[in-house]
């Protein structure tokens, strides 16, 4: 009623929508000016004095849409069109590029113990004859789980199961992924009869993976890889998509990486896992606005949607036991924190990043040749919003911003939300209507 009432609540919900309805805007405060450095004379001048509160509201940009439903929505949007880009061109990415070698690849991560999973019905993991681990706990189970099943991911016996090495293993995942390149070029160059100096002369690998949680809570990640010539063009002749998937299979089998030795632990060599699925993007069962769509749809998701961790860091033991996750997971995360105290293993930061379960890498990475960046398709939606207004040219624009706080209060968070859901079904009508 406060909003309703105020005399600017006109301009406040114009920020607000301006904002997509963000769930967490930023707030800040300041002004900018343009003035003709030669005359002195004012252009334009914006003052966040003359707005409701003295403050402009921005995007907060969270992905996850368990944060900010808002947001989340437009960067998976942003994810579709920078993914599809490297497969089919645009955005100032050539269209030869869907003639190139291309792959969709998704590697895992090796077990560290057994889990109950879900089977399409059949039963979790049989056995003709009852076992029991050292624990004294079977290692058997009958039950046939479903995908929102609770027990779903959970470990057989949690005293057999491998944390340290899952921590680990989410800790390494970025060297993981750079040993795989790196072998592939190796692999491509015994495969083909090159020596590896003249095909990294040669032969360039773009791609643009995305990190998914299992159930089990532990990471893989869905690629999409493109082999270019150096010079950008088709790569040399006899490189096809076949034997780009070839070579990546036994380029992710032969991958090894021997952590920091700790009295504690000792020294773990970190592999890929044994599941591997590569399917050529040249066969009609594999669409590239597919892929796009299956990457993005990833990038959105929060820990509450994947099950896995927190969305925002733990200060201490007492954030982990109090998280409302699965034991499973409470385990993960209590296991990074006391594995985060041995000086040894100071450099993985593993307290910072024990809400991802130690994992530190982004959920979306590519390499720089793949296609075009978040920032460029960001400034390029600013220019197509921003009001084309004439300008004397060499002008100059100094501007003064200062953070002021972020979110609404509970009643504007109510008339946000209600803004966010009226964007999403206008864009959903006209979808429709363009159907």
């Amino acid at each position: 009623m406060r909003l309703a009432n105020d005399p600017r609540f006109g301009r406040w919900l114009a920020q607000v929508t301006a904002t997509g309805g963000c769930a967490h805007p930023v707030q800040l405060t300041g002004s900018t000016t343009t003035y003709d450095p030669a005359t002195g004379e004012i252009l334009r001048r914006y003052d966040t004095a003359d707005e409701p509160g003295e403050r402009l509201l921005v995007r907060c940009r969270n992905r996850r849409a368990t944060v900010c439903p808002a947001c989340s929505r437009l960067h998976a949007g942003d994810t579709y069109h920078l993914v599809r880009a490297g497969l089919l061109g645009g955005k100032n990415v050539p269209a030869e590029v869907g003639q190139r070698p291309r792959l969709f690849a998704t590697l895992t991560a090796p077990s560290f113990g057994a889990v109950h999973r879900t089977t399409n019905g059949e039963p979790c993991r049989p056995r003709r004859a009852p076992r029991r681990c050292p624990h004294g706990r079977p290692v058997d189970c009958h039950a046939t789980h479903t995908t929102d099943d609770p027990l779903a991911g959970q470990p057989l016996c949690p005293d057999c199961y491998d944390y340290p090495g899952h921590i680990l293993w989410h800790a390494h995942a970025g060297r993981l992924w750079k040993a795989f390149t790196d072998n592939l070029y190796h692999h491509l160059a015994a495969d083909t009869g090159h020596t590896r100096a003249a095909l990294r002369r040669s032969v360039r690998l773009s791609y643009a993976k995305v990190a998914e949680y299992q159930r089990r809570a532990a990471v893989h990640v869905h690629a999409v890889l493109r082999l270019d010539d150096r010079d950008g063009t088709q790569p040399p002749e006899g490189i096809d998509a076949d034997t780009l998937a070839g070579c990546v299979r036994t380029a992710a089998a032969a991958v090894r990486l021997d952590t920091q030795h700790t009295a504690a632990l000792g020294q773990r060599a970190l592999r890929w896992g044994r599941q591997l699925d590569v399917r050529p993007l040249s066969t009609a069962t594999v669409t590239d606005d597919a892929v796009a769509a299956y990457v993005a749809k990833y990038v959105s998701k929060g820990a509450a949607d994947t099950g896995a961790g927190l969305d925002r860091r733990v200060t201490g033991p007492d954030d982990i036991a109090a998280a409302r996750v699965t034991p499973h997971v409470r385990a993960l995360m209590a296991t990074c924190w006391r594995l985060g105290a041995l000086p040894e293993l100071a450099p993985l930061r593993l307290r910072a990043w024990a809400h991802t379960l130690g994992y530190r890498g982004h959920i979306l990475t590519k390499s720089r040749a793949y296609s075009t960046t978040y920032a460029a398709l960001r400034d390029a939606r600013a220019q197509h919003r921003r009001p084309q207004e004439e300008d004397a040219p060499h002008t100059v624009t100094e501007a003064n911003w200062r953070y002021a706080g972020s979110g609404h209060t509970p009643g504007a968070a109510l008339l946000a939300a209600g803004i966010a859901e009226d964007l999403a079904r206008n864009r959903e009508c006209a979808r429709e209507a363009g159907e």
